[in-house]
Parts: structure tokens; C-alpha cells; sequence
């Protein structure tokens, strides 16, 4: 920890990057191309539940519309001590993005057929982060052939520790 006084120490505790979510799937089914960082428009309640780990980025992905990002599917759990106004766990949000972020990644989705997937949801100090990757769908052939180079690299790790 830096020599800074007292004031300043309570900066240095969110400094660390929390990982909430994880798409492990998504490393399976896609090719990753391009990884970007963004944040996302919540409510207070949804944040709430975010810290308490309650999300799921299964089937979300985000899409280009009228010059803006949002991103679809991405469920969210309501927070149990939330009054009448509960958000709907499914609904679309908005994505905080550079224009000449989301101008670059409109133009790769159409231009290229490729697919925004989030990848993983994080704290970035006290922000909350999606990380997007730019995917390419991969065929079933290829899903076979990283499957069998994990497996091949798996054994000549054992291998190599038992020398």
C-alpha cells in the first residue's frame, strides 16, 4: 500500500477488479475476435442485486440501434427489499460506449455477420463493466478441434509434472 495519508487510503479499496459473471459458454460456441469495455445504464435496485451475485448471461447479446448499443437478455434478478417499482429482469439497457466505439462495432456486426456476445460482468472500482467480445459463431468441426487441443495440452501438462 502507498505512504498516502489517511483521506486517500479509502480510494484504494476499490481498486481492485471483482469479477461478478462469467459467459464460459460463449468462449465455447465463439471465436472471439475483439474484446471492448463497457458500462451499463441500471437502477439502483438492479445494482443491489448485481453485488449480491445475482445474474445470469446466458443467451444476452448486444445490438446497434439508431446510433446507440443496448443489450438484450441479460437477466438480472429483482432485489427482494425493492417497493412497487421493480424493473423487469429481462428488459433492454442501455450500453455506455465512445461513438467511435459504437460506430467500429456496428459497421464489424454488419459488415462481417459477427455478434456481439458479453463475455463477463465486473466491478472496475465501483463501476459496473461488461466485456464484450466481437464473435464469430464457430461450427460444430470446430468445437471438436478445440476440445481435442485442450485435451492434448491438458495431458502434456500432467506429463510435464510428473517429471
Amino acid at each position: 500500500m502507498p505512504n498516502f495519508p489517511l483521506l486517500t487510503l479509502s480510494r484504494y479499496y476499490f481498486l481492485e477488479m471483482k469479477i461478478v459473471a462469467r459467459n464460459n459458454k460463449a468462449f465455447h460456441d465463439y471465436e472471439v475476435l475483439d474484446k471492448v469495455e463497457a458500462g451499463i445504464m441500471l437502477t439502483g435496485a438492479e445494482v443491489k442485486s448485481i453485488r449480491g451475485g445475482r445474474l445470469n448471461l446466458l443467451d444476452s447479446y448486444a445490438f446497434c440501434s439508431h446510433g446507440e448499443m443496448y443489450i438484450n437478455h441479460l437477466h438480472i434478478s429483482p432485489y427482494e427489499r425493492v417497493g412497487f417499482n421493480v424493473p423487469e429482469p429481462y428488459r433492454r439497457r442501455k450500453l455506455l460506449l465512445h461513438r467511435k466505439q459504437i460506430d467500429y462495432l456496428c459497421a464489424e456486426v454488419e459488415r462481417k455477420q459477427l455478434t456481439l456476445v458479453p463475455l463477463s460482468v465486473y466491478f472496475k472500482e465501483q463501476w459496473i463493466k461488461i466485456e464484450l467480445g466481437l464473435c464469430r459463431g464457430r461450427k460444430k468441426y470446430d468445437k471438436r478441434q478445440k476440445i481435442a487441443e485442450q485435451e492434448s495440452k491438458k495431458r502434456i501438462s500432467q506429463l510435464m509434472n510428473r517429471k
